[in-house]
C-alpha cells in the first residue's frame, strides 16, 4: 500500500502574505493574529509537523508562478531537561528584546499589551521597553502594542 503524505500548500502573494491550506483546508493564523507572512513559513511547517506528528508534503507556490516541493518531518522530540541540583549556579541572565517608538507625550505612561509592564515615556517623547523572551513566549504574533495613556498613541511592533 502506497504513504500518504498530509498534502499542505503554501501560496505566498506578491506582497510576502501567505495562505496556507493542510488537505485542502485552509490554516489560519490564531484568531486576531496578522496574516501569514514569508517569516512565518518555518514556524508554520513546525507547527504542523508537531501537530500531526507525521512528515508532511509542502507544495510552495510563489506569486510569480514558480512552485516547489518537499518533504518535512518532524523534529525529534527531546527529553525535558533534568532539574538543575539545589546548590548549582543560578543561570545567566536572559537575553532582552527591545522596543523603541516616538509620538508619545514625555513623562506619559505607555502600557505594553497584553499589559505586563508599564514604561516611562522619555523626554523626547520616546518610550522604550525590553522583554524577556519567556514574556514573549505566550504571544502567537510576537507582537507588543505600546499605549500612551495621556496622548492615546498606539504603536505596534516586534520587539528585536
Amino acid at each position: 500500500m502506497p504513504v500518504a503524505l498530509l498534502h499542505v500548500v503554501i501560496s505566498v502573494a506578491q506582497d510576502g502574505t501567505m495562505a496556507v491550506a493542510v488537505e485542502g483546508t485552509p490554516h489560519l493564523p490564531e484568531p486576531f493574529a496578522p496574516p501569514w507572512q514569508r517569516e512565518d513559513f518555518a514556524r508554520v511547517l513546525d507547527q504542523l509537523t508537531e501537530q500531526y506528528r507525521s512528515p508532511v508534503r509542502v507544495e510552495v507556490r510563489e506569486a510569480d508562478g514558480t512552485m516547489f516541493t518537499d518533504i518535512i518531518t518532524p523534529g525529534k522530540r527531546r527529553r525535558p531537561d533534568p532539574e538543575p541540583e539545589p546548590d548549582a549556579q543560578a543561570p545567566a541572565a536572559p537575553a532582552l528584546l527591545g522596543l523603541h517608538r516616538g509620538g508619545f507625550v514625555p513623562g506619559e505612561d505607555v502600557a505594553v499589551a497584553v499589559v505586563i509592564a508599564h514604561a516611562e515615556a522619555a523626554p523626547d517623547s520616546t518610550a522604550r521597553i525590553l522583554l524577556t523572551p519567556d514574556q514573549l513566549a505566550g504571544s502567537p504574533t510576537r507582537e507588543v502594542i505600546l499605549l500612551g495613556r495621556v496622548s492615546g498613541t498606539t504603536t505596534v511592533g516586534h520587539p528585536a
